[in-house]
This record gives C-alpha cells, sequence and structure tokens, in this order.
C-alpha cells in the first residue's frame, strides 16, 4: 500500500502544465491507452458521461488554436491585464516593449497547434439522467456533469505524466466555435481541450502552499484567513516563484 501511495505523490508532485510540446508523433496506442485509464474516473450514479475527441489533424488543430487566440482568449485576456500593475500581472503577460509590441508577440505564438495530439472532453449531460431526479434541478449543465469531466479531465493529465508526456489544460468559456469546428452536436458539452506531447523544455519542480497553511480542524481556523491585502502580497510572491517557469515556457 506504501509503495503505492509514494508512486501516486511522485505522480502528482512531477506533473505540470507544459506549454511548450514537442511535434514529434507519440508512440501507437498511447492516446487509448491514457483514456482507457481516464474512464474508471468516478461519476453520478455511474453515469458516465464523458466522450472524447482525439485530434491529430494538422489543419483541425490549427483551426482550433487560431479560434482559442482570436476570439475567445488573445486580445481580450491582454488587454484585461493591462488593467493590473505590472508586478500582479500573468507571467505569460509579463513581457518587454509597448502593448502593441507585447500583443503581436502573444499572436504570433504557435501553442498548442503544435501537440502530436489535442484530446477534447465532452460531456452528455443526458447521461445525468441516471441519478437522483434532485441532481437534475438545475439543467444539463448542473455540478453532476461538470464535476464528473474535471476528474476525467485530471486522471487524463495524471496518466500522460505518468507516461513520461506533457500535457496542458485548455479552458474552454464559449464552446460554440469549438463546436462548430468539429462537428460536435448542440447537446453536447465541450468541456476542456488537453494538448498531449514529449515536453519541450527541462522539468522543473511545481511551486505549492505548505501544507499546513491550507488544513484547518474541525472548524475554519480564522488565524489562517487572509485579508485583501494578504491576498495581493500572496500573489506578489507567487509571481517571483512563478514568473521564470511561465516565460520559458512561452519562449519562442
Amino acid at each position: 500500500m506504501t509503495q503505492l501511495f509514494d508512486y501516486l505523490k511522485e505522480i502528482l508532485s512531477k506533473r505540470v502544465s507544459v506549454r511548450r510540446l514537442k511535434p514529434d508523433p507519440i508512440p501507437e496506442g498511447v492516446v487509448e491507452k491514457i483514456l482507457d485509464s481516464a474512464r474508471w474516473a468516478m461519476s453520478g450514479a455511474n453515469a458516465q458521461p464523458w466522450e472524447f475527441i482525439v485530434v491529430t489533424d494538422p489543419e483541425i488543430k490549427k483551426r482550433l488554436f487560431k479560434h482559442y487566440q482570436e476570439e475567445l482568449n488573445c486580445d481580450y485576456n491582454f488587454w484585461m491585464e493591462q488593467m493590473r500593475i505590472p508586478e500582479l500581472r500573468h507571467p505569460a503577460y509579463q513581457l518587454e516593449g509597448t502593448p502593441e509590441e507585447q500583443l503581436k508577440q502573444i499572436r504570433s505564438r504557435q501553442g498548442w497547434a503544435e501537440a502530436p495530439v489535442l484530446i477534447v472532453v465532452l460531456g452528455d449531460g443526458r447521461k445525468q439522467w441516471a441519478t437522483v431526479m434532485g441532481g437534475h434541478t438545475f439543467g444539463r449543465h448542473q455540478s453532476h456533469l461538470t464535476d464528473g469531466l474535471a476528474i476525467v479531465s485530471f486522471i487524463i493529465h495524471l496518466a500522460a505524466a505518468s507516461l513520461g508526456l506533457g500535457s496542458q489544460w485548455v479552458t474552454i468559456h464559449i464552446e460554440d466555435g469549438f463546436k462548430r469546428i468539429l462537428n460536435v452536436p448542440d447537446v453536447m458539452t465541450l468541456y476542456t481541450i488537453i494538448p498531449i506531447g514529449y515536453p519541450d523544455i527541462e522539468p522543473k519542480k511545481g511551486v505549492r502552499r505548505e501544507l499546513p497553511e491550507m488544513i484547518h480542524y474541525n472548524q475554519y481556523d480564522r488565524n489562517k484567513f487572509l485579508s485583501n491585502r494578504d491576498i495581493l502580497d500572496y500573489i506578489r510572491d507567487l509571481r517571483k516563484k512563478t514568473l521564470n517557469k511561465y516565460q520559458r515556457d512561452f519562449k519562442k
């Protein structure tokens, strides 16, 4: 039992989000092995609402990333980050040059379009009809569906890491454009895109808070509660620890 726990802990601590993946193909059958592990994820009433699209076609990958950059992420996120003071901006947006020059750099990134494989995680909310009726009150997007999709997605990341592969969590805020590219039915939920491939960077240990900071026994310990000012100091300290990692990941 201890040996299994130690192996799990090693995988958890070594797994990091990798934003630079080599275009090199991964061995045949590896994606299926990853998804075969993921399908054992827990779900409400064992409804198993997930399905997966494995994207390897270079043109489809480019279309997906272009949509992500132009319509959902790139310009909007950049200008929103400019509203923060520089030291608190997300590391991916702490660049040199004028704002226009920085935005040009961001637009030129190839990102996850170069990954050999994209795993698109879908959910069919109708399968949640398997669970208690009270779970249907808030529609197809209630937590019984999204919880299950989050769990299956994380297992994909862990399985990839156990095989020496890198992965990244791509958050999807608006599904429609991605669905049109992939011919996904309207009733389905397009939850996330997970690029998979060999890392194009040297491994680096992740940064985590110390365990005592986040554990409370029996009741919440108000001595550990952070004020708004404390939170800003926390982010400043976090940026110092992660800035070089992000800049390295995005450098081309």
